[in-house]
Parts: structure tokens; sequence; C-alpha cells
């Protein structure tokens, strides 16, 4: 494989002063350059002689025109039958049970396709891995099966938005991230909104290379200390293939960081296309981060990209591409959270030039093992580093109340306290400690985690109250989640029932008062954890009054 980088090299010597030698960085000029263990390979022609950079034959409907394989074809055996979604009456889908990639041929190249993970390196696993997709460990067994047992050419592309959040685990997740996309081979990497919210000194080091002509993470508008590449030319299978990536204007409002050199979409996208085609390239692809309307705006202002791969939309992505009305480009979802990776195959067939097939990560493809290390490394930095070390403090609880622990409840409400110790709840902790899957490695030092399973947690924060939960030995009776979780830090009302604090009778009637949850409000409570990506269980209808049953006191 070989690949050519569009760099700024203007701010180089700032970057590596950054960085001093740990880089070992040398100011270079943008050049062809292979990896060790790719081969270079020589480009067919890139086009005819009537058309243009940017044009293929007409392209078809790829999931519509799958065909059975033909005859004497054998259908690949590496991945197993799974359910399959495909298109029914045009909005909603049906599962069918087939193979992935049904009747395809070998394809020249095949573009693996992922984006806003969202900080999601894993699935959460509270209701098994089995209910849950996503995740690098699953992706990386994908795209292994791809490259290894079934021999194909695969370029890796990921639109961006590694995490959701900022501050110092964010940083440390970013960069475990950018480190697991560098060991999948990935040839070329969007930065979204979230990215580059994060410090600009973090971000630079889990990005640069050593090499660098050999940086993949790109944006045609978003320029990282004027360092980062443009764009990419990926030469591979015969094929030659330009990438850039964009931020719309919506995802640069969202940046205030003079660090990078952000410019309008539309101008940064005119240097990079003049420059991709004068590359005369087989395919351009762009990276989109933008919404669904200013995706298909960027298409249609440069209809030379015949991919477009967007971060807009909600939830699954499509299941077939959209065609862009007025140009023949292809609008590519690729959903939210890491939870699919679409593949685009490339063929010398003027009659079916590419073909799509979305793929969800479930739990058909196993862990990898290079990417489970990666993410116990992630988990033992956070223990290295503890709240304080994560720049987490905690805070005041709006009602000025303290967490007093569940046994304090016990000693006036035996039965409601009998049934919490029978319910999953109890040991809630103890499930981060050592986890029913994946329990080699433990949680309880991550505070994604820590928010929903222990006491005293804001779960929308992720940070810990005053009097909350700060580990397993500094505070015992904070373990699991327990009666306060849903009712409240109970201080004040244990203390008036116990006489202590000269409360007045209607002070006292006010501290029972506010520790009640009417069931009627309750389900709210139980959102706030139990959401769709920890609980899809929960979301269906009847599922709370199921589950209230299980823990009614």
């Amino acid at each position: 494989m070989r690949m050519v980088s569009g760099n700024s090299t203007v701010g180089l010597v700032t970057a590596c002063f950054i960085l001093g030698s740990v880089l070992g960085c040398s100011e270079t000029k943008p050049a062809s350059v292979s990896r060790a263990e790719d081969t270079q390979v020589e480009s067919s022609s890139h086009t005819t002689a009537n058309q243009q950079p940017g044009q293929l034959p007409a392209l078809q409907d790829d999931a519509a025109r799958l065909a059975k394989p033909a005859a004497g074809e054998a259908a690949s055996t590496d991945v197993r039958q799974v359910a399959h979604e495909e298109p029914s009456n045009g909005t909603s889908t049906v599962a069918i049970e087939r193979e992935l990639f049904q009747g395809w041929p070998k394809p020249d190249v095949a573009l693996f396709l992922t984006g806003e993970q969202h900080g999601y390196i894993e699935p959460c696993g509270c209701t098994g891995l089995a209910n849950q997709k996503g995740g690098l460990m699953r992706r990386q067994t994908f795209l292994n099966q791809l490259r290894d047992d079934r021999g194909w050419d695969v370029v890796a592309l990921d639109v961006g938005n590694q995490v959701r959040r900022f501050g110092r685990q964010a940083e440390i997740k970013f960069q475990t991230t950018a480190e697991g996309l560098r060991k999948m081979k990935y040839d070329a990497i969007g930065f979204g909104p979230d990215d580059l919210r994060l410090s600009i000194d973090e971000v630079f080091a889990a990005v640069a290379s050593e090499d660098p002509d050999n940086i993949k993470f790109l944006s045609s508008n978003a320029v990282l200390l004027d360092y980062t590449p443009r764009y990419r030319v990926i030469e591979t299978g015969g094929k030659k293939i330009g990438v850039t990536g964009v931020l719309c204007e919506k995802e640069l409002q969202r940046i205030s960081n003079s660090d990078v050199g952000l410019s309008d979409p539309v101008e940064g996208l005119k240097e990079s296309w003049q420059a991709l085609k004068a590359e005369n390239c087989d395919l351009y692809v762009l990276l989109c981060e933008g919404t669904l309307s200013e995706s298909r705006e960027i298409a249609r202002q440069f209809p030379g990209f015949q991919l477009v791969v967007t971060a807009g939309g909600a939830g699954e992505p499509e299941l077939k591409p959209e065609v862009i009305e007025g140009t023949q480009t292809r609008l590519i979802q690729v959903g939210t959270k890491g939870m699919y990776v679409g593949v685009v195959g490339l063929f010398n067939d003027p009659r079916n030039p590419i073909r799509y097939e979305r793929v969800a990560l479930d739990d058909r493809f196993k862990d990898s093992d290079e990417m489970f290390k990666l993410l116990a490394s992630y988990q033992q930095q956070l223990e290295t580093l503890g709240l304080s070390g994560l720049g987490i403090r905690p805070q005041p609880h709006p009602s000025g109340h303290k967490f007093v622990g569940s046994q304090s409840c016990a000693e006036c409400h035996e039965d409601a306290y009998e049934v919490w110790k029978g319910s999953k709840h109890s040991h809630a902790t103890e499930t981060l400690v050592h986890p029913p899957e994946r329990f080699q490695v433990s949680r309880h030092f991550d505070p994604e985690c820590l928010a929903c399973h222990v006491t005293g947690w804001n779960p929308a924060t992720y940070l810990p109250y005053e009097s909350g939960y700060l580990g397993l030995k500094e505070t015992p009776k904070m373990h699991n989640v327990s009666c306060e979780n849903c009712h409240g830090p109970g201080s004040a009302h244990v203390a008036s029932q116990n006489g202590d604090g000269n409360f007045t009778a209607e002070q006292t009637a006010l501290f029972t008062e506010q520790m009640k949850l009417p069931l009627d409000k309750a389900r709210d409570t139980c959102l706030k954890c139990h959401d769709l990506d920890n609980s899809p269980d929960f979301h269906v209808p009847g599922a709370f009054d199921k589950y209230w049953d299980q823990i009614a006191h």
C-alpha cells in the first residue's frame, strides 16, 4: 500500500517543540511513503477517455443487487450465518438469516468505514455483552477477518469523534483509541469536534508520528498546530483513493481552541479538492463531521466525491447508502457509538462498481487479544491516577444533605432493606471489581462505570457528591446502588428520626416527605442509569412494571 499525504509543515517546529525529542520530529516535505508491512503496487489506468476525476460508471443499488453466489463460487464460511437486516417497504427492516457479503466476489479494495465512537471503546456490558454492540475488540476481529481470512485489500477510514466529554479521562480514552486505530492500521481518520476540545498537547501526542508524512488524522479545515495533513492518497489493490475530511459549520462552533487552525468548510475543501483532483484518483472519499443536511449540501457543492461518509444521523445507520439528489454521490452513515461498520467493496465491474453492506459489531465477533490488552492498559492508567489524578472533585448535593449508607435505613425500614439485599443493586460494586464478563479487567477505578454502581454519584456528570463513594476502603458504606441513589441523601431524615439536631416536628415531617419517591416518578429516576445503551430491555413497553415487581418495597 502506497500513501501520499497533503501535510502542513509550517508549524512543524512548534509542534516538535511541544514534544521535544520524544517523537524525533524533523521538518520534511510531503512525500510518498510506504509502510514496512505493505507492498507497493502499480496503479492501473485511473480514468477513461470520457471520465473525469471523481466519476465512476453509474452506481447501482447495492443491497438490492446482492445476488446469490454464482455457480461454482464458494460462499465464505469465515463468518457464521447471522440475522441480517434487509429493507422492507422502504423504511422498516426485517431480520433475514443470511451470510455476510453474500454473492460478493472478492473486491479489488474494501473500504472499512467507522466513526462517532463517542467514548464507547467497549460496550458497557451491564446487561450482558450478547445484548450490546460495538467496541474496539470486536472491530479488530472483524477487520482481521476481512484482511486475513478473506484476503481482502482493506482501506480503513474513520470519520472521527472518538470521545464525547473533556477532561483527563477523555484524553486518556482518546490516546487509547488513537493507539488502537494505529494497531488496526487505519489509513485515514477525521477529527471530530469533541476530539478538538481536548488538551492540544495530549491530542498532538496521540496523533503525531515519527514520520510527519504518515500522520493518519486529517481535516481540510481543522489543522492541528499547522502540522496535520489536509488529505491523503492511498494506493492499494490497483486503486488510487483520495481521502479528506471536513468539519461543518455547526461542529466548528463547538470548538474554541486557538491551537487548531480552523477555516470555513467550503474554502478548506476547495483547497483539498484541487490537490486531490490533481492526483487523478479512482475514488474520492469525504469524511464529513456534520449533520445529514450539512453533509448533503457539502456533497452537492463538491460532486467529485463519490462517497461522503457522514457523522450525521441518530442511532443506527441507514441500511443502504443515500443517493444525493442531483449527483452520483453516495452518502453513508456510520451511526453512533461505534456500533456498526460500513463495508464498501470496489470492483472492476462497469455495471456494479460499488457494493455496500452494513455490519453490526455484535457478539459474533470475538474479542481480539491485542485490543483487550489495550483496554486493560486504559483501566490501569485510571487506577494509577485515581480520582484526584483524573481531576475529579466531590460536589455538594443540591439538597445540602449527606449520604449515610443503606445500613442506616435498615434500622427502621427492615422489610425494604431485605428486599434490597436480595436485589442486584446490593452487589452492583462487586460487578465492577469482579466483572461477570471480561473478568480479567476490573472497572472499579473507572468514573464512567462507578457513577451507576456505587452510592452518592451523579450519573449525568460522572462526579461524586460530598460524602459519596470514593473507594472500596475509603468509603465502605457507599458500596453498591443503595436506597439513597433513588430516594436521595438521608442525613437529615435519619438525624431527625433519631432525635438528633433539635429539629422541629415540621422539619422532621419535611425530611420524611423529601425521601419519598412516588412510583409514577420512579421510572425517570431509573432511566438515569438504565438508559438505552446500558439497559436496552428496560425500554421495552411494560418493562418498568416487570422490573419493579422484582424490587417492590
